[in-house]
């Protein structure tokens, strides 16, 4: 069986509440509020972008377990801000980690599923006996234009994955995977700010790649949602993966874990990765996780997760270390995001 080892995470200490976004363009706050499900979202500093975040992740990943770095032949970085549009972020990161030049690296994009795309990548590379281990990252420091929805709602975080066969704290029972060619969400080049096709984005988008991805999976394994103890689904803004999770079939007490958008906004290729953070708190040996990422363009990948007696001591405080955060301005945020 191959799964993940080990684990880690980073996001910003920074907030900036929906509010106060909301007052410096005239909107009610509660309208605000009420429409996206979300309060506030993590920004990252002026001095932090996808790499520096994707850094502290991996380390952090890397730090609780006894790993010969290497035996890492597979580093993969899945992002939509990436630093540079020419030259990877994944070999800087193999460098900054001190892991040996003999390793395949590649960076991935596919809009909010970059990571799980890669993490289906590194998979089958350490099945092929590739390498024994493969870490997987997605990064993101989102941003979007002024008096935009995105401006609400895109967020910074990065988590870290370490694939392997040995000593796992989950396992990776089975997945499956939905794509089309649906252009919902884009950022041309030379673009410094992503557009959307506003309520085109949900269902022909959204709910039509999940909704295919995870009843594929359902099929092909003999699962219901009912047999899982979590459900994990990307998080665009509070309401739609409620609403996705409802119309599979998953139950409130199912996913209400994993709703970290409420409080951190959408870290895009981190979000349903940062979701999984949050309930690996809660889970025990056995219990089996729903992992769904969605990206647009679009497509969505599945996962059935199954728990391991391992996780007991790799568990990492997740919802302990996000308390310490420190609310900024509008124009605070506005120097952070490079913007003036």
């Amino acid at each position: 069986m191959i799964g993940i080892v080990s684990y880690g995470f980073y996001v910003p200490k920074y907030r900036i509440k929906t509010e106060e976004i909301a007052k410096v363009w005239g909107k009610n706050p509660t309208d605000v509020k009420k429409s996206l499900l979300i309060d506030e979202k993590a920004v990252a500093g002026v001095d932090e972008d996808s790499l520096t975040m994707a850094f502290e992740s991996a380390s952090s990943a890397l730090s609780s377990v006894d790993v010969d770095r290497n035996k890492i032949k597979v580093v993969l970085f899945g992002s939509e801000t990436h630093p540079y549009a020419v030259n990877p972020a994944s070999t800087i990161l193999a460098e900054f980690l001190g892991i040996e030049k003999n390793y395949l690296a590649y960076d991935t994009e596919f809009a909010c599923k970059a990571a799980t795309g890669a993490l289906i990548s590194a998979q089958a590379l350490i099945k092929s006996r590739f390498s024994d281990y493969a870490l997987i990252t997605g990064s993101d420091k989102g941003m979007g234009k002024t008096h935009d929805v995105l401006e609400y709602t895109a967020a910074s975080a990065s988590v870290s994955l370490l694939l392997g066969k040995d000593d796992l704290i989950l396992e990776i029972v089975d997945f499956e995977t939905f794509s089309s060619d649906t252009p919902d969400f884009w950022r041309r080049e030379g673009m410094r700010y992503p557009s959307h096709g506003g309520r085109f984005t949900g269902k022909p988008s959204y709910f039509y790649h999940i909704e295919n991805s995870a009843k594929s999976l359902f099929k092909k394994t003999g699962l219901a949602p009912k047999d899982f103890s979590y459900g994990v689904f990307h998080m665009p803004n509070g309401k739609f993966p409620v609403q996705v999770a409802k119309s599979l079939g998953f139950s409130e007490a199912q996913i209400k874990d994993s709703l970290t958008v409420n409080y951190l906004g959408n870290s895009y290729t981190a979000s349903a990765l940062i979701g999984l953070m949050v309930v690996l708190e809660k889970a025990k040996a056995g219990d089996l996780i729903f992992l769904c990422s969605y990206g647009s363009g679009a497509g969505s990948d599945s996962f059935v997760l199954r728990v391991t007696k391992n996780l007991e001591k790799n568990i990492k405080e997740f919802t302990k270390i996000i308390k310490e955060k420190k609310y900024i301005s509008y124009p605070t945020y506005l120097k952070f995001m490079e913007m003036i």
